[in-house]
């Protein structure tokens, strides 16, 4: 069976491999054409278990083709509705009041979102970046994968019948263009920057005779937002800890054999457009790369090659600033620079909507960006008669991201990561950690931010600015002024942004850790400094998932002999750091409650006396058998919404001691026992026992099953991060909003093929009619792996091994 299974894989190879060479793609934009289904496109793909695609192809047009049908095979549904919106078409088929999946932007309801991302694709925006040469435009590979992928996915949509009823029949469903997929790659990019101000961008409109104004007047009279409010907003805005991920890479002075180990644990989305999604890349001799993909992504997001595998964490460094612009008083769309007047441009857009007449707003930008009166409900810029904000986003100008992904995917070392990273310059939001089998680790926040140095801000700040960018990293800067541009590093790929010289990075240390704090503490033993506020805090209080992440790869790296067996363990050991600091005092305390009893938020008497040994037998942990883990979770929540931070501890925070401080819970702290009474009156209000096990109401749902989840909420600082919605009427927690998506452990043993366990919780499919649709999803409530089959003897002795051969001709 395994000689005639390699026979065929070998043949459909040779059969790639003669394919006639593609025509010559046309010009516009730089080697995309906009309908290439017709190019005589084919791949290989080797499905193992769990729906795993092994695409083999012979060049990237090719390999793009394949992994564009494979991807539409799993998740048409969800990458057709990702096209509507960077379509700018949402409201003509959903209705403009609904709401997208917030996974392409921070857009409220449709109609913003089509605004945008309309204006966007009317002014050529991302033609003209296809159109930019390598390095600051995509390179060749990568046209030829989008073209590809666009071809595969069209290809797919013509040869098969959707069955998933998210949109089966739907008129949205349909063809792609290489544009549409460079598009999605755009709205990744901004998403931290333009895509966070999608509302005020669209909103902006110039103030009439009519305005009222209800912020405060600066000391020049003109009127500024609060800004003790506008910095607390920004900080809230800007804190990277819910949108999670953990990584950390072991040098081989920690190993049992000398090289290196990786554990990724991105925190995403469970449903919507940032899924990552399963594969393996070949093109033999060229590429070979495994790992987890966002969708409507042709490149390996997170995964590993032959030789050195990498993950990424949304880092601090703010991608956005803003330019307080000086208005002519004659004309609020006109602003000064060095007192010469300068126009706004005009971006008129007109969407079209479902079951109504079109809608035409008008944008306005500046040489900055464009004006935007909000970043997010609580933060509001108002555009007076004097004043009006403008936003920055450097990556609005950076398509590299996939040319990033692609030299992590050709890589052999760390080096070979740090290389691609300084070449290439297109991460927007995130953190790189890799290791390799030569023993290397690394850390580094390699992001494209704006080129705002802490001279620049206490030089050219406006009094708003000189509060947001201490509190918060946002710089806000006087736009009026010609000397406070950006400028430019020389190691730049682009201008105003920082150059690779900048970026904080760690080589080598014991172990490289990252839990979405700033760099300062990727290693506690060689702490990073030096680096501009924009990147993140030095010196401050870490979250407690980064407490509880650094003191326990600490641990394991002085324990030393480590394999990928101790990073399996590491992801499931779901212990609550926060639980550690807290359950055995609040147990005492509890127990210490005159007459059992304590008052509640309503002002009725609680008998608490079960909750105390419930408190105190309890694991501290969030596995899915532990009792009392969700009767702690319920009242942490509680007593931390309720009890300000500098009243919860009795050790306040010292930059000294910064794994072990704050510590001490303050059981006298106004609060504590109206958590503890509220807690246990929700939980017998529900009809849940204090000790019930944590799986029986802590699940997901997948074909009418329960399937119980491990792991815990962001303040409880477990490492295997879930955030699922609480609904005591269905049982407890119900679904997974988001936490631990593509799980990679990956180390070497000397031998060809790395040593690689791998995990996708939600699975590859959306589609409930699917196999995989929740067969990865038990394995992580059953807190087991997949095996990597990445080289070919492992591909081919894959039971049930399905091998087809995709082409653009039916």
């Amino acid at each position: 069976m395994r000689t005639r299974l390699r026979r065929l894989v070998v043949m459909a190879v040779a059969l790639l491999t003669a394919t006639a060479a593609l025509p010559a793609a046309a010009a516009q934009p730089q080697g995309l054409q906009e309908h290439p289904s017709h190019g005589g496109l084919s791949a290989v793909i080797r499905y193992t278990e769990y729906g795993i695609p092994h695409i083999v192809a012979k060049d990237y047009a090719n390999l793009g083709f394949g992994t564009g049908w494979a991807q539409a095979a799993d998740q048409v549904c969800t990458l057709a509705d990702g096209f509507v919106t960077v379509r700018g078409e949402r409201s003509r088929f959903f209705g403009p009041d609904a709401a997208p999946d917030g996974s392409l932007s921070s857009a409220a309801k449709n109609l913003s979102s089509d605004l945008y991302f309309r204006g966007v694709r009317e002014a050529g925006t991302v033609e003209k970046l296809l159109a930019e040469p390598a390095p600051l435009g995509p390179s060749r590979e990568v046209k030829d994968l989008m073209r590809g992928w666009a071809a595969g996915y069209n290809a797919w949509l013509a040869q098969n019948r959707t069955t998933d009823p998210a949109c089966q029949g739907a008129a949205w469903v349909r063809p792609v263009t290489p544009v549409d997929v460079a598009a999605r790659n755009f709205a990744l990019s901004v998403l931290g920057g333009q895509g966070r101000g999608v509302e005020g961008i669209t909103a902006a409109q110039p103030p009439t005779a009519m305005s009222t104004v209800t912020s405060t007047p600066d000391a020049k009279g003109a009127a500024t937002p609060d800004a003790k409010s506008t910095a607390e907003a920004a900080r809230e805005l800007f804190d990277t800890a819910d949108m999670g991920s953990n990584a950390v890479a072991f040098s081989g002075a920690t190993t049992a054999n000398g090289r290196g180990l990786l554990l990724g644990n991105p925190h995403y989305p469970w449903q919507g457009g940032r899924r990552f999604w399963q594969m393996q890349q070949t093109i033999p001799g060229e590429l070979n790369v495994a790992g987890g993909a966002l969708l409507g992504s042709a490149t390996i997001s997170i995964g590993h090659t032959a030789k050195v595998a990498w993950s990424h964490t949304v880092a601090t460094g703010v991608t956005l600033n803003l330019h307080q612009l000086t208005l002519d008083p004659a004309d609020p769309t006109t602003y000064l620079v060095d007192g010469k007047p300068e126009r706004m441009t005009k971006r008129t857009v007109t969407v079209d909507v479902k079951d109504g007449t079109p809608v035409t707003r008008t944008q306005w930008w500046t040489r900055y960006g464009p004006v935007v009166t909000s970043l997010g409900a609580q933060l509001p810029l108002p555009w007076t008669s004097t004043t009006a904000y403008a936003l920055n986003d450097p990556n609005a100008v950076n398509l590299r991201a996939s040319d990033t992904a692609l030299g992590f995917s050709k890589a052999r070392s760390t080096a070979d990561v740090l290389a691609a990273l300084k070449r290439t310059q297109g991460l927007p939001w995130v953190n790189t950690i890799a290791a390799d089998s030569g023993g290397h680790s690394l850390f580094t926040q390699a992001q494209v931010l704006p080129r705002i140095t802490d001279e620049l801000a206490q030089r050219c700040s406006t009094p708003l600015g000189k509060v947001t960018y201490p509190s918060a990293g946002v710089a806000i800067l006087d736009g009026s002024r010609g000397d406070c541009a950006l400028g430019s590093d020389p190691d730049a790929v682009q201008p105003g942004i920082f150059g690779p010289a900048k970026m904080p990075v760690l080589k080598d240390a014991p172990y490289a850790e990252n839990a979405n704090d700033s760099a300062w503490l990727a290693n506690a033993d060689r702490p990073l400094t030096g680096y501009e506020r924009v990147f993140g805090t030095i010196g401050t209080q870490r979250s407690m998932r980064t407490r509880g992440a650094v003191e326990d790869v600490a641990a394991m790296a002085a324990k030393g002999r480590l394999t990928v067996r101790d990073l399996q363990a590491q992801q499931f050991a779901n212990r609550v750091p926060a639980g550690d600091l807290v359950a055995d005092a609040a147990a005492v305390a509890c127990a210490a409650l005159p007459g059992g009893t304590a008052t509640g938020g309503d002002g009725k008497a609680v008998d608490v006396t079960e909750a105390c040994g419930v408190l105190k037998a309890w694991d501290h942990s969030m596995n899915t058998d532990s009792r009392g883990a969700l009767l702690f979770d319920r009242f942490w929540r509680k007593l931390t919404a309720a009890v300000p931070a500098a009243q919860l501890w009795k050790v306040p925070f010292s930059a000294a001691d910064p794994v072990r401080t704050p510590n001490t819970l303050n059981t006298d702290a106004p609060g504590f026992t109206t958590a503890l009474a509220d807690t246990v009156m929700e939980l017998r209000t529900a009809g849940i026992a204090l000790d019930a096990r944590l799986g029986a109401n802590q699940f997901v749902v997948r074909g009418g099953q329960r399937i119980p989840m491990p792991g815990g909420t962001e303040s409880l600082g477990v490492w295997n991060k879930v955030e699922p919605v609480w609904n005591p009427a269905a049982g407890g927690y119900t679904e997974v909003t988001t936490g631990s998506s593509y799980i990679q452990a990956v180390g070497w043993d000397g031998g060809r093929c790395p040593v690689a366990r791998t995990l996708l919780t939600y699975s590859q499919s959306s589609n409930p009619n699917s196999p995989h649709y929740s067969d990865q999803t038990r394995l992580f409530s059953d807190e087991r792996w997949v095996t990597s089959r990445f080289c070919e003897k492992d591909i081919l002795s894959s039971p049930g091994l399905r091998v087809v051969r995709v082409s653009d001709h039916r």
